[in-house]
């Protein structure tokens, strides 16, 4: 796996093993709310990552990012529904991505049913399960006083030149366990 520009930069972003053995990318601060106003600065922000790769630790699959993967991240269907803490979850995850694809797991395949995609998404798609955490801070002393978990589903496109190209991430669920 090659260096990004992504991950030169300061960010403060692990991936960490819970006690049942699973991975999941713990993200320190909350730069983004997820206020409607904010996605056009999180697509931006997610700029820094096209044309960059990274390998699925599991699989050593390689998924790249094109340039159309920040604009479907902030401004699909499936963003324009999330709201509250959800979609709070989904703009801060856009801080771990190099991270997420790292850890994907349990990878499913389904054929391409849309005729919309018949030449970006030619060979299918693969979804993906991916865990983040963020911070909750107390609000007095504006410090971390426990994590919440999520889980999502990271969506890549097979495309017709034989390389899978992140895409989205759905289902983005805070877990019902005991937060870190």
């Amino acid at each position: 796996m090659r260096e990004s520009r992504a991950s030169m930069m300061d960010r403060k972003i692990n991936i960490v093993t819970d006690f049942a053995g699973q991975r999941f990318v713990l993200i320190n601060e909350i730069r983004f709310k997820g206020k409607r106003e904010e996605w056009k600065n999180i697509e931006e922000y997610l700029k820094q990552y096209v044309g960059e790769f990274y390998e699925i630790i599991e699989t050593s699959e390689k998924i790249f990012i094109a340039s159309d993967f920040p604009d479907e991240y902030a401004n699909a269907e499936s963003r324009m529904a999330l709201r509250g803490a959800a979609a709070k979850a989904k703009a801060n995850a856009s801080q771990g991505i190099p991270e997420l694809i790292q850890i994907a797991t349990n990878s499913e395949y389904s054929q391409n049913r849309k005729k919309s995609h018949v030449n970006d998404a030619k060979n299918g798609w693969y979804r993906y399960d991916v865990r983040f955490a963020l911070p909750v801070y107390d609000d007095r002393s504006g410090k971390a006083e426990r994590y919440n978990i999520y889980s999502a589903r990271m969506l890549v496109r097979h495309s017709v030149d034989g390389k899978k190209y992140l895409y989205d991430f759905l289902q983005i669920k805070k877990e019902t366990s005991s937060p870190l």
